[in-house]
């Protein structure tokens, strides 16, 4: 179930680490001990260098669950706006997957934050010390969870029918794409068949439209119910209504997705535009259980002082509707707010691990 490639991935994160572990300055012939460190250590002040000057922008890195280039100009519109705050510069990317995120941020302990998943932040911890700061709240959750997504017609109606059956996940990073999946199948003694690296939760969901997997593996969050009625709460039917199921179709100007009252917030609505009659076409067979939220974390030695005045200006940032344009964007991340996190609570993520037989100290090998 593609474990062997996550642990060639984060393998190769190992060998990083350990390689620039290893590294050491090349001193000059004669030169007094320590004399070459110092003087590498002085280098950056002297040619105006600070972290955060233009010449070295902090590394502001997403995790390429969602379109690209959607991700790339909502997180220039934040760093702008931490800029503006903050007098600090930042440069905005999107690596090719969840390992290269967790990758960079290990390879750039000084000047990096990402938004990354559980599974990304346990692992970063772990590799090189990587330190959560936030974790996304939407609509009120702190957690979320894992759906597995069937064509509405297919006649899987239990966990057991996905024996043998073509899986679709977004990536062998993605926290609820896939690890969350696993102690699933192995709870309820299930083997997939073909599996396909769907490169995102979006191509998840348009892989079980498109007849292209059996079934597909992406995040849920509760649908946003209609006002005066009672919220969505863990036990109830993950989907939407079977009396509403024909209704449901992307607002007018398509930036939402609606059942009648009922608001989509799961997986599905990012495929909205391309494919309006989504819902009507794939439906959610089960769910896991409860997740963290994914983080906003900063590199292991990256400067207090910093992390201080971005954290603070983060939390403004997120008060004001330019946030709903960037993370807060439901064509992005959907944070429709942010809460401070503890390690503590990303021990779930560890045990998800375990559960899976990805043991962290088995990493590399």
């Amino acid at each position: 179930m593609r474990r062997l490639r996550m642990f060639q991935l984060l393998g190769l994160i190992v060998v990083l680490a350990m390689v620039l572990s290893a590294c050491t300055t090349v001193q000059p012939a004669g030169a007094p001990a320590g004399e070459a460190a110092a003087t590498e250590a002085a280098a950056p002040e002297a040619a105006g260098d600070a972290i955060g000057s233009e010449a070295h922008p902090i590394k502001v890195l997403f995790v390429p669950s969602v379109d690209a280039n959607v991700i790339v100009s909502g997180g220039e519109l934040m760093a702008e706006a931490l800029k503006e705050a903050t007098g600090l510069n930042f440069t905005v990317s999107v690596p090719t997957s969840y390992a290269a995120t967790i990758e960079e941020m290990c390879a750039s302990p000084t000047d990096t934050m990402g938004f990354i998943p559980g599974l990304g932040y346990v692992f970063a911890n772990q590799l090189c010390g990587v330190d959560v700061a936030f974790k996304a709240v939407r609509f009120g959750w702190p957690v979320y969870w894992a759906q597995i997504l069937v064509p509405r017609d297919s006649d899987i109606q239990t966990l057991a029918d996905l024996n043998g059956k073509k899986w679709a996940y977004p990536d062998a990073g993605s926290t609820s794409g896939y690890l969350a999946i696993l102690p699933l199948f192995a709870d309820n003694g299930i083997e997939p068949g073909e599996t396909l690296e769907a490169g995102g939760h979006t191509g998840a969901v348009r892989a079980v439209y498109n007849g292209e997997a059996d079934f597909g593996t992406t995040f849920f969050s509760p649908p946003l119910k209609p006002e005066g009625e009672a919220a969505w709460a863990p036990g109830d039917e993950p989907d939407i209504p079977a009396d509403l199921i024909e209704s449901c179709a992307p607002n007018e100007d398509g930036s939402r997705l609606f059942c009648g009252d009922w608001r989509v917030l799961d997986a599905r609505a990012n495929l909205r535009e391309e494919a309006p009659d989504v819902v009507q076409k794939v439906r959610i067979l089960a769910l896991s259980p409860e997740i963290p939220n994914d983080t906003l974390s900063f590199s292991p030695d990256f400067p207090a002082d910093l992390r201080a005045q971005i954290e603070e200006a983060l939390v403004a940032f997120s008060q004001t509707e330019a946030w709903n344009e960037s993370i807060g964007s439901q064509d992005f991340y959907g944070w429709t707010a942010i809460d401070t996190a503890s390690d503590a609570e990303y021990d779930v993520v560890r045990k998800m691990i375990e559960a899976s037989g990805m043991d962290i100290a088995d990493l590399g090998q």
